[in-house]
């Protein structure tokens, strides 16, 4: 695409001896949705994390809406989304009361918070919760109130970290519905990971595939499918193709673990 509001060229992460990221490079289309798919270990969440400025590379180049992620992180922080895998927000506070905190921190003008948090909370289908604590919430409910204040300031970009683990097929059905709902109204770009394949498959405009650090391929899933040879191939197989091994074989047992306890807090 002409327009890209992401650009990665060449960009490196290195935890002492150990490659998370390996000379990567690639673009994303403004108003995009892209996909990130791979095993955890595969380098997502360490190269989501650079393109948020939370880590630095340690080369290569990165630029958000045309902003050098490490140069101008201030400026992308006001540019951008963030849904970490993590629960990102307060079970003893109310729905209402946990999107005014995101009001306040992202300087949302006061004249228009009222405004944006009501319309969040009726967009989302959470109106009538708005004064109910969020610990009460069940999984997608909080998918749904994380997406929601990460949208709050209207950023260009929303970037989620595996946004739906731990959530059953109708939630994760029910948080993408509102999350494309969200690009179709903003025309935000959406970036997610996820090492999902029927997620992938079924959202995104592309997808890139990532395995130890590297991006395998990038295409839209049609392209990724077809390259394998293979009729009726599914996003799997071209998973298998490019990188040589079945996504749940890498899994280890610290992976299944942090998977679980995710699975656990969102209920």
């Amino acid at each position: 695409m002409a327009d890209n509001i992401i650009e990665v060229s060449n960009l490196t992460k290195k935890f002492k001896d150990f490659v998370a990221v390996n000379d990567i490079s690639f673009n994303v289309g403004r108003g995009e949705v892209f996909a990130l798919l791979g095993p955890n270990g595969a380098g997502k969440s360490t190269l989501i994390k650079i393109l948020i400025t939370l880590l630095a590379a340690t080369s290569g180049k990165a630029l958000v809406d045309g902003l050098d992620v490490a140069r101008h992180a201030s400026d992308v922080r006001h540019l951008i989304g963030y849904v970490p895998q993590q629960i990102s927000v307060d079970g003893t506070l109310t729905a209402y009361e946990n999107l005014m905190l995101f009001a306040r921190l992202y300087d949302v003008p006061p004249a228009e918070r009222q405004k944006r948090i009501k319309d969040t909370l009726d967009f989302l289908d959470l109106g009538d919760h708005a004064n109910a604590l969020v610990r009460t919430f069940s999984g997608g409910m909080i998918r749904k109130m994380e997406a929601g204040q990460a949208m709050l300031h209207r950023p260009k970009v929303l970037f989620l970290d595996e946004p739906t683990i731990g959530l059953d097929p109708v939630a994760r059905q029910n948080v993408w519905k509102h999350l494309l709902e969200l690009r179709k109204t903003m025309g935000t770009t959406i970036f997610f990971s996820t090492h999902q394949m029927d997620e992938a498959d079924s959202v995104s405009d592309r997808v890139a595939i990532m395995n130890n650090g590297r991006v395998a391929a990038i295409g839209t899933s049609a392209e990724l499918k077809a390259k394998t040879g293979k009729a009726d191939a599914t996003l799997e197989d071209a998973f298998i193709f490019f990188t040589g091994n079945s996504i749940r074989e890498s899994e280890n047992f610290r992976d299944i673990k942090r998977t679980r306890q995710t699975e656990k807090r969102l209920g």
